[in-house]
């Protein structure tokens, strides 16, 4: 039965002790039910009175939504896209289809699936059935939308759930390595799966956006600098604009034990970045390491044996199939042998990881083991407090590779950098790791089994860090972070002393983080505001030109030499720009961009290196009257100058005009150059740039005795169907900067003049 019509807190000890009862204690399943109403922008507020008919309100509208999009996750971690659109064929991060196909029926076997399933609570399971049943009622009732009328939809699964999430969890690790994965073979032989040095050239680029691709600023601010001495929260995760990663905004209630608004990835029925009636938390991507690497000494008789303490052992190998779609749309079995030791995969990287004769590398990854991130995040959203939060966190240890930022109603603010991280001491990196591969990839020697990763019977899970050994700061004035590793959360307490696995510390910060201490410590002198929080982001103010401006500008005055006609509207574009990333930014912007991307390279480009006892002012300036730096930046100002008359590009030229979401002006910028609102972006035929990555969904919360008090935007819009009304208006609101109030309770949900219900039942 549907029914249409359109009109103009649980303590945390009550929820882990619901999170130990076993699968067995599952209730009966009861008809599911729910009520979907829509606001503004199409967000919709879901109501049920138990966990199956919640999922199924969350399954329906994320399936109004965004059906081809989840239809199309699911094809990917189930290995089938080989099948349904050729081997040789890309997805949408530009991996080859059959590796990731080889990739993700290794990661999602039917064992891995069932283990991680079973391990979740009677609740989860529940809420996961629900989603499921909800998203099936829908396509039954109204089938596939244009885009995606195609033999590989279909109806889903839990287990299709299950591979979604396992897929999140390896993002951070393994999953980065799918084609080294894939294509790990012992020498000599041959591989079905071989990846063509552009393909990893394209792997390694992956890899080196991950932090860009999935970064994120947030504050969260305390009592002692809020303007009304409750807590508040900004977050500005900065992820995908499309694909597997792409949030989506609701509202989820179960009277008297539920109420939670926020963004939740794909296929996920939970809220990962939110808030509630007393607590708002965020994340952000951390720097700790979630994997490391084992170098296998091989045995020299045989290079599919490795020695362990002296002796020689077999590596574990397991076939792989899958079906391919051939020219003439026959399918044929194609199947790789995978191996493994007891560290895990081996994975081959040419020029990089290597598998000779000598040596092998295994990658062992933390998060296979983490079967609590549903239930880690079950928790967070029903925290009463910040404790409860904090405590469920440390319990559960469920986040998988990022920080955790938030605040309370009664005005505390809190860091946390307890995600999935290897129990690795510095004393065991300094015993068996290889000090030339420095800290960017940890390598261990696997030819001992004291390498291996610690237990601590404290830790949630084998091999990981306990939570008390890991970065956390809780402060009554803030706390804040933007990817840069724990240590200046709050740069009056930093956070020192930890493995390198975990934090760093005394290493240069990003602008990003540079730049958000600096606008708060500029406000030190008044109580930080909802406006505050905002202009953070919308103010879009380029970071660096303020660090390297007046060089570049002296060297416009002095250091043109022959080239001065030449470079001269280039340097009036400079000295006319604003100095931020707006819509109305003119040239200047683009020609910053390119000299900074071209003089970022230099290790001694800045006139003053980085201090550690100075991180939040060095380094700074630019170097020109070193010969080096002088010629490097001469060559960049030319090259910018072709490039911008290649594009079509004239002093009239505005930022709007050039970075763009379909026919859209989006402002802000490279996160490189300091811009708080980061963007990445990809050349478009026309020399425009499409956004793919940025800020996306963002959400400033404070409470008052009413609860909290929330507005936000989601960047890309709600619904991924070009033909939903609902595809592009949240994204014209983020180009003109506006944020709405987020409706939270009942009146306000039904006083919104887009207010629409939907009763939806079995």
């Amino acid at each position: 039965m549907i029914i249409s019509n359109g009109l103009s807190r649980v303590c945390v000890a009550g929820v882990l002790l619901g999170l130990s009862l076993g699968a067995s204690a599952r209730e009966q399943v009861t008809q599911a039910s729910a009520q979907i109403q829509r606001t503004g922008f199409g967000v919709p507020h879901i109501r049920a009175n138990d966990e199956r008919g919640l999922g199924y309100g969350i399954g329906y509208a994320y399936a109004q939504d965004n059906m081809c999009l989840l239809a199309n996750e699911v094809v990917t971690v189930s290995g089938e896209r080989s099948r349904f659109f050729g081997p040789e064929q890309a997805t949408l991060e530009e991996r080859n289809n059959l590796a990731s196909d080889v990739f993700f029926t290794w990661l999602n076997t039917p064992q891995a699936v069932a283990t991680f399933w079973n391990a979740q609570t009677p609740q989860i399971q529940q809420r996961v059935e629900g989603y499921v049943a909800g998203y099936n009622r829908y396509l039954k009732e109204h089938g596939a939308p244009a885009q995606c009328q195609a033999a590989w939809m279909r109806a889903i699964t839990a287990e299709d759930v299950v591979k979604l999430t396992r897929r999140l969890l390896v993002e951070g690790g393994v999953g980065q390595f799918a084609e080294a994965l894939a294509g790990a073979t012992p020498p000599g032989v041959t591989t079905g799966v071989q990846a063509s040095a552009q393909r990893f050239e394209v792997a390694e680029a992956n890899q080196q956006r991950f932090a860009l691709d999935r970064g994120s600023n947030a504050v969260a601010v305390g009592r002692d600098r809020s303007f009304n001495g409750r807590g508040m929260l900004l977050a500005n995760p900065h992820f995908p604009w499309v694909g597997g990663m792409r949030f989506y905004e609701m509202h989820l209630t179960i009277p008297g034990q539920l109420d939670v608004m926020g963004a939740a990835l794909p296929g996920l029925p939970v809220i990962n970045i939110g808030f509630n009636q007393h607590v708002a938390w965020t994340h952000t991507v951390d720097t700790s390491k979630h994997f490391t690497l084992y170098r296998l000494t091989l045995d020299p008789k045989d290079s599919t044996r490795y020695l362990l303490d002296g002796k020689s052992l077999p590596l574990d190998k397991t076939t792989v199939t899958v079906q391919a779609k051939q020219p003439d749309g026959s399918l044929k079995a194609l199947s790789q042998t995978l191996y493994s030791s007891q560290f895990g995969p081996v994975v081959q990287w040419p020029g990089k990881l290597d598998w000779d004769n000598h040596y092998a590398f295994s990658l062992r990854d933390a998060n296979l083991g983490n079967d609590r991130v549903l239930q880690q995040w079950y928790a967070m959203n029903r925290a009463a407090s910040l404790k409860e939060l904090q405590t469920s966190v440390h319990t559960l240890q469920g986040i998988p590779w990022v920080n955790t930022l938030a605040a309370d109603d009664q005005g505390q603010s809190l860091y946390m950098n307890l995600s999935v991280v290897p129990n690795v001491s510095q004393a065991k990196l300094a015993q068996c790791s290889d000090p030339r591969a420095g800290l960017q990839l940890i390598v261990l020697d696997g030819a001992h089994s004291a390498c291996a990763w610690d237990i601590d019977p404290r830790a949630a899970q084998a091999g990981i860090f306990a939570a008390d050994q890991l970065p956390q700061l809780e402060r009554s004035d803030y706390v804040q972070h933007s990817n840069d590793s724990a240590w200046l959360a709050n740069p009056k307490a930093p956070l020192t002393g930890f493995s390198p696995v975990i934090s760093q510390d005394h290493i240069d910060l990003g602008p990003r983080a540079r730049f958000a201490v600096q606008r708060l410590q500029s406000l030190e002198s008044k109580p930080i505001s909802v406006t505050d929080l905002q202009h953070m982001v919308m103010d879009n103010e380029v970071y660096l030109a303020g660090l390297v401006m007046p060089d570049l500008l002296a060297f416009c005055a002095k250091h043109l030499g022959a080239d001065a006609a030449a470079l001269q509207p280039l340097c009036t574009s400079l000295k006319t720009w604003d100095q931020r990333a707006n819509l109305d930014s003119g040239l200047g912007l683009v020609h910053f961009i390119n000299l900074m991307e071209h003089l970022q390279q230099m290790p001694d480009a800045w006139r003053v290196a980085f201090d550690p006892t100075q991180p939040l002012t060095t380094p700074r300036g630019l170097a020109i009257d070193r010969e080096t730096v002088a010629k490097a930046l001469r060559e960049a100002m030319l090259a910018s100058v072709a490039d911008v008359n290649k594009l079509g590009l004239t002093a009239n030229s505005r930022w709007g005009d050039i970075q763009v979401s379909g026919q859209t002006p989006i402002h802000g910028g490279p996160q490189a150059l300091g811009i708080y609102n980061a963007m990445q972006t990809v050349p478009r035929a026309d020399g425009k740039r499409e956004v793919v990555s940025g800020s996306s969904y963002l959400q400033i919360v404070t409470f008052d005795d009413n609860g909290p008090q929330a507005q936000g935007v989601l960047a890309f819009s709600l619904s991924s169907d070009p033909a939903s009304k609902h595809a592009k208006d949240q994204t014209q609101a983020f180009s003109e900067k506006k944020l709405r109030p987020l409706p939270f309770t009942e009146a306000q949900i039904k006083a919104d003049p887009q207010y629409q219900q939907l009763q939806i039942k079995e």
